[in-house]
């Protein structure tokens, strides 16, 4: 995995830093797992809109992703690594035994022609995914489930990882990308390695037409508004605000804001850092 720094030929290079996509092998994705995707811009189910700064974007199609690797014991072949509009990671097709073919998150690593498999009693490797019951601990993992069967839910970004920290007989003690420890219950399952590419973090879009290819648009400043469109808004010059806040006046900058009463407090030991 590499990133590529752009001449300055123009000035929306000039800052330019992008993926170098050597570790894709394919261009066109798998016909049979793709579908239509469409765009809301912001917009609720009678035309209003609800959200700012959506709308545009260039034109995507959805890859139907296996999240919960349930083919228990069918070993599978890495056909092609590809990339993935709707995410920061790469994705992998699988061709599995019986003939069936999936697509599952990318793992930093997996080499095509390389073989793949889920369920209880799997090899130690990249790309195999298990319960965390069977996973040794100390290791590193991703694309985990919240709740058995629920399918991957925690560590599926770009570069992100956990890793596990204990075991007992009902729950597992994970240190979660966000620097959190929770307890996850046992029976869950997980993916073994790395989520693939780890350079994401490195690109850099050199120019505001970029954000608009990814559906963004412009976002203007709380404290460049006035005082009826924001609590920021208003005063002479460049007033900073008061208090920094949302649109809708709930303080922000580690104002926490997460419920008391959230029922899965219980199986938080340690929050992330702040």
């Amino acid at each position: 995995m590499s990133i590529k720094k752009l001449k300055p030929i123009t000035s929306s290079q000039r800052f330019r830093v992008k993926n170098s996509f050597n570790q894709i092998t394919n261009s066109y994705p798998e016909k049979s797992l793709v579908r239509g995707k469409c765009k809301s811009g912001g917009r609720n189910n009678v035309g209003r809109m609800t959200m700012r700064y959506f709308g545009g974007g260039h034109k995507k199609r959805y890859r139907i992703i296996d999240f919960k690797r349930k083919k228990f014991g069918i070993p599978a072949i890495i056909k092609s690594i590809e990339y993935d509009p709707n995410r920061s990671s790469f994705i992998a097709l699988l061709h599995y035994q019986d003939g069936e073919k999936k697509y599952i998150i990318a793992m930093n690593g997996l080499k095509i022609g390389q073989k793949v498999l889920s369920g209880k009693n799997v090899p130690f490797h990249v790309g195999n995914s298990t319960f965390l019951s069977e996973i040794p601990l100390g290791s590193i993992i991703s694309c985990i489930e919240l709740r058995p069967g629920q399918g991957a839910k925690i560590a599926r970004s770009a570069g992100s990882f956990a890793q596990l920290f204990a075991k007992d007989d009902k729950y597992a003690t994970i240190k979660l990308p966000s620097g959190e420890v929770r307890m996850i219950i046992i029976n869950c399952m997980a993916t073994i390695g790395v989520v693939s590419n780890l350079d994401h973090q490195l690109e850099i879009y050199g120019k505001a037409g970029k954000k608009r290819h990814l559906g963004r648009r412009p976002r203007t400043r709380g404290v460049a508004m006035n005082p009826v469109d924001h609590p920021m808004g208003g005063g002479e010059g460049k007033a900073s605000g008061g208090i920094p806040r949302s649109r809708t006046g709930n303080p922000s900058k580690g104002f926490r804001t997460r419920s008391r009463k959230k029922y899965s407090n219980k199986y938080i030991l340690q929050r992330r850092k702040r």
